[in-house]
């Protein structure tokens, strides 16, 4: 199992591809694939036929998964993209920004 920087709940920036520049907050991380899924990011669309007779076809828009590697957590200090420290502190683990050098949860 991979072990990623980012938790649910993160604002992250992504880093490269069509939504380069983008930031969002992770909706679900998938550990096993090294992949998380971005409020707004990655957006693909889905059609689903009408299921009734004079019902209307819709178009269903939802966040698609995109590698880890292309986003950078955000520091909710700072305000700015950060790598990740972390730091030991009575025997739990914590995540420290690398620009500011404060704790984050």
């Amino acid at each position: 199992m991979t072990h990623l920087n980012v938790k649910k709940g993160d604002r992250v920036k992504v880093l490269s591809g069509k939504d380069r520049g983008k930031e969002g907050q992770v909706i679900r991380t998938l550990p096993q694939d090294a992949k998380v899924m971005v409020e707004g990011v990655n957006v693909h669309y889905r059609f689903a036929r009408p299921k009734r007779r004079g019902e209307k076809g819709q178009r269903l828009e939802f966040p698609a998964a995109m590698p880890a590697a292309k986003v950078m957590l955000v520091c909710p200090h700072c305000g700015k993209p950060t790598r990740i420290a972390h730091e030991k502190n009575n025997e739990k683990n914590f995540r420290k920004c690398r620009k500011c050098g404060k704790l984050i949860n």
